[in-house]
């Protein structure tokens, strides 16, 4: 059950803030967000709130924020479509409703004659009565259109995301995956604010309660001058002598507040990975100064970031192999393996999987972040956007394909992890 809780908090946590990138800018750029999920599929829980519908989903495979102008939009009110409009004060329709009238009251009867629901927002038709004359009314700006009982909020041209420059589109569409290295960022640095950031000093860390260092008589914050009459300078150098003299004596000289020790000490034999190496039992030293734990938190996203490419490298070289992906479920048994190390190991491992998470969208792979920023690059060099219906059939191709790899991926998982 651990690892269940485990693994969707991780999960939510990725996604959330990938989604909350493309929201926050979407916002900034003025574009009306209309739902912000997390998952696919049937609704698990709703809530509205403002102009957007917050929503968690059953198929945990990502998410996603729904931008007015992505999808179809309003229905298209054609000329003899009769429709019942509610006027506020002002005499500006704030709803339209398409059916089921008798739902509603103090609506109004029209009967259209032309209608235009994106730029100049009016309605203009015969309205019903004794006397059928022609009435014009304009839409307020976040009138609702409500068909089969469910209202849907109208979108100006101004508020859809076609109608941003390409440079708040782009940005809307990278901020996503950035968030991902940011999440990272701050993951890498509450470890480092808890456990330290690692240091170079020869001194001593923290000492194993059955180790070799704490047997001899060795302590937390000595610090090493030499051993065995060598000259000690780094901590890497105290590493290197007790990895090469497992079961050797050697003199530790150190430096206890104002005193000087020789400590004779003798590593104890341990085989990693099929090395034999001496090990004494001390941790290297750290400290919790802010700037060194921001510094920890820039590297180890550098680092991962630099390791997964590499990664990726592999496939441009063909030595690519199915098992270096993992879908849903092999996620879930890496998750598994690491929880069960520690909540240290399981934040770092959530940090690199968000760092992965925002390579793989920034890919230029239709239906990804990083084939719809491929598109804005060609429209930057055309100098206009690519026919939308166009687009939108190589991302739907795109998403089915990558369907199809997630079901290839998700079995090839379930074979390894669970049938051998």
């Amino acid at each position: 059950m651990s690892t269940v809780i485990a693994f969707i908090i991780i999960f939510g946590a990725l996604v959330f803030f990938h989604e909350l990138g493309h929201f926050i800018f979407a916002k900034r750029a003025g574009i009306l967000v209309r739902e912000f999920a997390i998952g696919f599929g049937p609704k698990v829980f709703a809530h509205k709130k403002g102009e957007t519908m917050y929503t968690i989903r059953l198929l945990p495979l990502g998410g996603y924020v729904r931008m007015a102008g992505e999808d179809p939009e309003m229905v298209e009110l054609k000329p003899g479509h009769r429709i019942g409009v509610v006027l506020n004060k002002q005499e500006e329709i704030i709803k339209i409703i398409l059916n089921q009238k008798d739902r509603y009251r103090d609506y109004r009867m029209i009967e259209v004659e032309s209608a235009d629901l994106e730029h100049k927002l009016f309605i203009r038709g015969y309205e019903d009565g004794e006397e059928e004359e022609m009435v014009s009314f304009p839409i307020h700006r976040e009138a609702v259109i409500i068909e089969d009982g469910v209202e849907t909020q109208i979108s100006p041209w101004d508020r859809q995301f076609a109608s941003k420059t390409l440079g708040q589109r782009a940005i809307t569409i990278f901020a996503g995956p950035f968030f991902n290295f940011i999440l990272a960022f701050f993951v890498f640095m509450v470890i480092a604010a808890f456990q330290g950031v690692p240091t170079d000093d020869p001194v001593l860390g923290k000492v194993s309660e059955d180790g070799a260092a704490i047997k001899a008589g060795l302590k937390e914050g000595d610090t090493v001058i030499s051993i065995n009459g060598e000259e000690i300078s780094t901590w890497s150098d105290i590493v290197t002598v007790t990895q090469k003299n497992p079961k050797q004596e050697l003199l530790f000289t150190v430096e206890r507040g104002e005193k000087t020790l020789e400590v004779p000490v003798i590593p104890e034999l341990k085989e990693i990975e099929g090395q034999k190496i001496g090990l004494i039992g001390v941790y290297n030293p750290v400290e919790k100064s802010p700037l060194n734990i921001v510094s920890y938190g820039a590297k180890e996203t550098y680092m991962w970031t630099m390791k997964i490419f590499e990664v990726l490298g592999q496939i441009v070289t063909g030595k690519f192999s199915i098992d270096m992906l993992s879908g849903p479920v092999g996620i879930y048994h890496s998750t598994e393996m690491v929880a069960k190390s520690g909540i240290f190991y399981l934040m770092k491992w959530a940090g690199v999987l968000s760092i992965n998470l925002g390579i793989m969208n920034l890919l230029p792979i239709p239906a990804l972040d990083g084939g719809r920023l491929m598109f804005f690059a060609v429209e930057a060099v055309r100098g206009k956007p690519i026919d939308r219906q166009k687009e939108g059939l190589v991302h739907f191709v795109g998403f089915a394909l990558l369907m199809v790899l997630m079901i290839v991926v998700t079995w090839n998982d379930i074979q390894r992890f669970f049938l051998q």
